[in-house]
């Protein structure tokens, strides 16, 4: 007669719990919520945190520097915030986007640091004017190269974040190499996922009636250029910086000119300026979100679905067929 485990000593009862081989305790205690995570991550702000979530999986505890519905441009951090990125495996970031982050890299974390700017690979010069300079040739973007900076929206570019996604993938292998399988496996997966996005942005924006992109500031520059259009912003690269009365009148010509009809304002920035240049241009406000951070006021709880509400928006706006 077999006995009921309900009778079986303790120590009987850990035996049974321990018999399966050492690779399959290893998986499920990867995945038990009372695991320990094998990697603690820090992520710069909202797009490298989703994307290190991703890749990550449960391996990975993810804490994002950026709180939800801040502007990140900005970041200052606490002395706590920068003393906490000393115990971190791997402190995701980019270059040159906060400054805060990149001096608190330097001083806390050099060996964790990791820079995703070379795989998004910045190609587009930083505008503090409003216009962009996507598409430029090498004899124009040099007029640039004074400005001392690339503007770092990549990851309104699937193809871009595909390649961030890959690297991630590659950091997190290199750091705890016993789930290199894991990571690189969930990175595929994470590529795969954007490369679907792209499909649908490629295919949704092919014919448009108009390829005249105007947005709060000057966020969207590389997804302008993925997908033929044009971008003239409010603002340039920061948007809390206002721009003067003459730059205000060009753009109230441009838009007049070229026969806009809609405006793009944003989640996280004073839709003021935005309402004003339709107003006097007879054009609507509609919502293009730069992923930045998400609010309550985001249409989705991800970045894909933030992305496939701004192609709706797009369609709708540029007038696609």
């Amino acid at each position: 007669m077999k006995r009921s485990l309900l009778a079986l000593p303790v120590a009987a009862l850990l035996a049974v719990g321990g018999c399966g081989s050492g690779s399959d305790a290893a998986e499920t205690g990867a995945g038990s919520p009372s695991a320990e995570p094998a990697l603690q991550v820090t992520a710069a702000f909202y797009p490298l945190q989703w994307a290190s979530e991703r890749v990550g999986g449960d391996l990975v505890a993810v804490e994002g520097l950026t709180k939800p519905g801040s502007e990140p441009h900005d970041l200052e951090l606490t002395p706590k915030a920068v003393a906490a990125l000393a115990s971190s495996d791997v402190v995701v970031h980019l270059a040159g986007f906060q400054p805060a982050v990149d001096d608190a890299v330097r001083t806390q974390a050099r060996e964790a640091g990791f820079d995703v700017a070379p795989a998004a690979d910045l190609t587009i010069a930083a505008s503090d004017d409003g216009h962009d300079h996507a598409g430029e040739s090498a004899e124009e973007h040099a007029e640039h190269a004074d400005e001392g900076a690339t503007d770092p929206h990549f990851w309104l570019d699937p193809v871009r974040f595909q390649s961030v996604a890959t690297a991630l993938g590659e950091r997190f292998a290199s750091a705890d190499p016993e789930h290199a399988a894991t990571y690189r496996a969930n990175a595929k997966a994470l590529v795969a996922d954007l490369a679907a996005l792209h499909a649908e942005f490629e295919a949704g924006l092919a014919e448009c009636r108009s390829d005249e992109l105007v947005t709060a500031h000057v966020a969207f520059a590389y997804l302008a250029e993925r997908y033929g259009l044009a971008q003239e912003g409010i603002s340039g690269l920061s948007p809390d910086a206002e721009p003067d009365a003459a730059t205000l009148r060009e753009l109230t010509a441009h838009v007049r000119e070229h026969g806009v009809t809609t405006v793009y304002g944003e989640t996280l920035v004073d839709p003021a300026l935005a309402q004003t240049l339709a107003r006097e241009t007879g054009a609507t406000v509609a919502v293009l979100d730069p992923i930045e951070g998400l609010t309550d006021a985001s249409k989705g709880s991800d970045y894909l679905e933030v992305m496939r509400s701004n192609l709706e928006a797009l369609r709708a706006g540029q007038q696609c067929r």
